[in-house]
């Protein structure tokens, strides 16, 4: 009757993760990343992932630790913390159990937790 099978998701490389903002650390300003970025502490501005020639798109992962008070715009996110904004996302996102957002969240794939909170809209880009 159902389908069983589960859709194929993106493999994401983590460890390709090239920056962290630590627990504990706050940047105020908007900040402009290529490659991945993991955030565990608070940035209160602008997050823009840069897509470098022949590289994959950038990677956001933000732990169950960090925030973020602003826009996002990235290639890929692993999302668990906290973000007051909107969240722009060309691929595929995944909003883990501890997931807060108020905002839009625009994305092309989404795979979404039981648990995470979306306080807004969600806007599926085509595939055309």
């Amino acid at each position: 009757m159902f389908d069983r099978r589960r859709p194929r998701q993106p493999q994401l490389q983590l460890t390709n993760l090239s920056s962290l903002i630590a627990e504990g650390v706050e940047i105020t300003g908007d900040l402009v990343f290529t490659g991945g970025l993991r955030i565990d502490g608070c940035v209160r501005g602008q997050l823009i992932g840069r897509t470098l020639d022949g590289a994959p798109p950038p990677l956001l992962v933000l732990s169950d630790r960090g925030r973020i008070e602003g826009g996002v715009r990235c290639g890929h996110a692993v999302i668990n913390g906290t973000i007051e904004g909107d969240l722009e996302v060309e691929q595929f996102v995944e909003l883990q159990a501890g997931a807060r957002i108020t905002g839009t969240i625009r994305y092309r794939q989404m795979q979404m937790d039981l648990g995470a909170i979306v306080q807004g809209r969600m806007e599926r880009h085509d595939d055309t």
